[in-house]
């Protein structure tokens, strides 16, 4: 029998770091609440480019990283993953504007779950009965959450959808964390360049335009986004894909506390449901991972 593979120490640093980060991000996004949401998701990408592409520059990178990207698959793999984070990113902007941060933190309570799943069915890992019962769990207050409220909630779904696939395709992308993050951003560089440059000409755009704070805000929104999503990627090479998923609570704690202490989001009975059952479900694989190393000890 296959030994089931092992998590590096350094990967669980790596990982819970980023989440940490990520869980702090509303209060920065928040600053530019004046800026519309998609127009902030196209700086991010364009700063993030820019500031990795520096980065890689200074560590004498660049033509490695050429040479790497003439294998086919490996090129287009990573469009895949940029098109996936990319989609999660503007979501992500898109709550924050819209004052549905609570709903956002749901997202990234099922991404876990939904990580278990796809390891599971894409990567071959176990699924003992305490995850399954996790799975269901998370099914249910998705369930729930839609009855009540009348429709899908299509914020949390599509937040857990494409970050924990995008999970699942950086994991098999043979590259480091900042070289992937470079071409994942690089392959959209010309449309965001494009599109601030039109925006600045026609004079409907905010950077530029606004003040000297939100331009710097739009600015370091690079290395900001760069650093917990080069951490993560680093995180996700050296442990498992449901291993990935149990660590990923961290954000959406903070990211939920935030929402109600800080921006006075409502915090309903439904929520109150559905997050019970999302959190149930973490308690059932935490559980399980501690029985795990339990037998794993004794062997």
């Amino acid at each position: 029998m296959k030994p089931e593979p092992r998590d590096d120490p350094a990967g669980i640093v790596f990982a819970a770091a980023s989440y940490i980060l990520w869980g702090l991000f509303p209060l920065y996004w928040r600053l530019l609440d004046a800026v519309p949401p998609f127009e902030i998701a196209i700086h991010r990408i364009l700063w993030c480019a820019i500031f990795v592409g520096a980065v890689t520059a200074v560590r004498g990178r660049i033509s490695e990283l050429w040479r790497t990207l003439r294998t086919t698959k490996l090129a287009r793999t990573l469009l895949i993953s940029s098109l996936l984070i990319s989609a999660n990113w503007t979501i992500y902007i898109f709550s924050i504007s819209l004052h549905q941060v609570v709903e956002a933190s749901l997202g990234y309570f099922i991404n876990p779950l939904l990580s278990i799943v796809l390891g599971v069915a894409l990567l071959g890992e176990k699924m003992s009965r305490l995850r399954l019962a996790a799975v269901v769990l998370a099914g249910a207050a998705v369930a729930v959450k839609a009855v009540f409220i009348g429709h899908v909630p299509l914020i949390a779904l599509g937040l857990a959808v494409t970050f924990g696939f995008y999970g699942y395709v950086r994991k098999l992308a043979p590259i480091d964390a900042v070289g992937g993050l470079l071409v994942e951003t690089g392959m959209l560089f010309p449309l965001t360049v494009g599109l601030v440059s039109f925006w600045g000409l026609t004079g409907t755009g905010a950077f530029f335009s606004s003040s000297l704070a939100t331009d710097a805000l739009l600015i370091v929104g690079g290395p900001v986004t760069a650093v917990p999503l080069a951490l993560f990627a680093a995180g996700a090479k050296r442990i498992r894909l449901s291993t990935l998923g149990f660590v990923q609570y961290f954000s959406p704690s903070i990211t939920l506390l935030i929402a109600v202490a800080v921006f006075r989001e409502p915090f309903t009975a439904v929520d109150a449901v559905a997050f019970g059952c999302i959190w149930i479900a973490l308690i059932l694989v935490g559980i399980e991972g501690q029985l795990e190393r339990r037998r794993a000890s004794a062997a």
